[in-house]
């Protein structure tokens, strides 16, 4: 068991570094074997195609930021997600150039953003749940949905910020979360301000109000 986590390990390691290096389209398996110094049999069994190698390392990111523990439940819950979507950018920071690679190549092949979409929509639900918050449910799909919007948006300046103590992200992401929480406030300010029965009464339910926690 511990020569499988070993060799995993080692071959996912491989992988970024080559995808750092030269991009993620045309690495094959075989050079990520040779690089990881392990036989293709061995890939194959830890790794059956580039895109399980993908969600391995999104398995990895998880473990990382899940392995902080939950956040302080006196905290608000942009406090409490900004503090778990920043460990994950803190995670992510040594392998920037790998990641900006598989994303600079990923939109070439749709098979592979397919295949790695549930793994990553997953991790969400897992950052939600470090956040002290439920991803279960119609008011979790909702929280997860709108996490994922707010990352992906960040990431984008992440890939950008070239500053030790990563100031572009942090402002964009609180920025973020903040827009969420005002847009949220607004919803549910129109919608308690309609007559009861009409079409706004059921607009937007409580559920999708991640500011409660």
């Amino acid at each position: 068991m511990a020569r499988k986590a070993y060799v995993s390990d080692r071959i996912l390691s491989a992988a970024l570094e080559l995808a750092a290096a030269g991009g993620w389209r045309s690495l094959s398996l075989a050079e990520i074997a040779g690089k990881a110094g392990v036989s293709l049999a061995e890939v194959h069994a830890a790794y059956p195609t580039k895109a399980s190698i993908l969600a391995g390392f999104i398995a990895r990111i998880d473990r990382q930021v899940l392995a902080g523990g939950t956040t302080e439940k006196e905290d608000s819950v942009r406090d409490r997600l900004f503090e778990v979507l920043m460990r994950r950018f803190d995670a992510l920071t040594p392998h920037k150039d790998a990641v900006a690679g598989i994303l600079r190549d990923l939109p070439s092949n749709p098979a592979a953003v397919l295949a790695t979409a549930p793994q990553f929509v997953n991790g969400m639900a897992w950052m939600v749940e470090a956040a002290g918050l439920s991803s279960s449910g119609l008011r979790g799909a909702i929280r997860v949905n709108g996490v994922i919007l707010i990352y992906l948006n960040t990431l984008r300046v992440w890939l950008r910020d070239d500053s030790a103590d990563m100031a572009r992200t942090m402002a964009s992401l609180d920025q973020g979360l903040r827009r969420a929480e005002s847009l949220i406030r607004c919803c549910r300010s129109r919608s308690r301000g309609l007559p009861r029965g009409s079409d706004g009464d059921q607009g937007v339910p409580e559920a999708e109000a991640p500011a409660e926690g």
